[in-house]
């Protein structure tokens, strides 16, 4: 099939590095690999960091043109045969794809759209209405997490509703661990900004407070408008005990990760974490909190340990337990990388979307 492809939230190749673009990119891998010819259908940014009726006009006046744009270039050509939309919600509308889908009689398909409730009646609620009408088109609606698919649920009848497991590349993947891990060897990968971010890191360094005693170094890669004040969280911790790796590209974070024994992200409110499966397939045993989709991508017991929200004791202990049971963490890793290379790779994802696409495609007869 050609595919229509659209990240409202930011497009696949938007300069500045995040979970959401990443995750864009894998997408359009999987569908690739899939067979699918897929086309960038816009690189529109229909994203508001705070609810604003006026910005809320200028996207719904700004959508209107490039849907006009669009169906000017497939009145001519050849339209695609669906079209499929990234991380639609409250804040990151698609404007583009309800309007075009009906114009040239295509499903629409989300992945990751997510629906909370409490936004029908706050500040939000002229967004939210924007988001309820788009997903009220839809013919599937794919999830990663059970939190998505309850809110989603809410909405939608769950005939549209589809699983798909966070997933990654593996091509980049270390060569297997083994005896090479180094449990002293920490490191964390994370965007340096305001909110769930900043309390992860601020929950980390106090963490790590409490374990001076002990012999370790952590490697941070991450930059952002908040690196400063990030870093003096960290300053009652050695200067040698810490490298400020700053913003690193994809293949550099690699080979960080592949020089580290241990990933630590508290990742408050983390939708899943992308980090967590790029560490893992790395071959490291994962610590963070029991907390939004993080126990969807990391499997306490088995592939790394999760505390509960917030524990700070509980943290510190579970990283103490990894540096002092280096055969311990050894395992953790192993099964890690296992379990990413088994169960959420790109193969994995792209024969599952195929499935759910063909018989998306059966159902409407096309």
């Amino acid at each position: 099939m050609k595919i229509a492809f659209y990240a409202p939230m930011k497009a696949p190749d938007h300069p500045v590095p995040s979970g959401d673009r990443q995750m864009a990119t894998l997408l359009i891998k999987a569908l690739e690999r899939g067979g699918h010819e897929v086309l960038l259908a816009s690189r529109l940014r229909a994203y508001m960091s705070r609810p604003s009726s006026e910005t809320l006009k200028t996207l719904l006046a700004s959508s209107r043109d490039e849907s006009a744009r669009i169906a000017a270039q497939w009145d001519t050509g050849s339209p695609p045969d669906l079209w499929f939309t990234y991380h639609p919600y409250y804040k990151a509308l698609d404007l583009i794809g309800p309007a075009l889908s009906r114009r040239f009689s295509m499903p629409y398909v989300t992945c990751e759209a997510s629906y909370a409730r409490k936004r029908d009646h706050d500040a939000w609620k002229d967004a939210q209405e924007c988001l309820k009408l788009g997903l009220a088109q839809s013919s599937l609606n794919i999830f990663f997490t059970e939190r998505d698919r309850e809110g989603l649920a809410e909405i939608l009848p769950a005939s549209t509703l589809a699983e798909l497991k966070p997933f990654t590349d593996m091509t980049a993947r270390s060569a297997p661990r083994g005896v090479q891990l180094d449990s002293t060897r920490l490191i964390t990968v994370a965007m340096m900004r305001e909110g769930d971010k900043f309390e992860s890191y601020r929950l980390l360094a106090a963490s790590l407070e409490a374990l001076l005693d002990l012999t370790w170094h952590l490697t941070v890669i991450g930059d952002g408008p908040l690196a400063k004040e990030v870093r003096g969280l960290f300053r009652r911790l050695p200067e040698a005990r810490v490298a400020w790796k700053g913003e690193l590209a994809r293949h550099e974070v690699a080979s960080e990760l592949g020089k580290a024994g241990l990933f630590l992200w508290p990742g408050f409110g983390e939708a899943y974490g992308m980090a967590f499966l790029e560490a893992q397939a790395a071959g490291l045993p994962v610590i963070a909190q029991r907390t939004a989709g993080v126990p969807t991508v990391v499997r306490h017991g088995e592939t790394g340990i999760l505390v509960a929200p917030g524990d700070v004791t509980a943290f510190s202990a579970a990283v103490r337990g990894c540096i002092l049971d280096p055969s311990e963490t050894r395992r953790l890793g192993g099964q890690a990388q296992q379990f990413v290379e088994s169960e959420r790779s790109v193969d994995q994802a792209a024969a599952k979307l195929g499935t759910l696409l063909a018989t998306l495609m059966c159902r409407a007869g096309t």
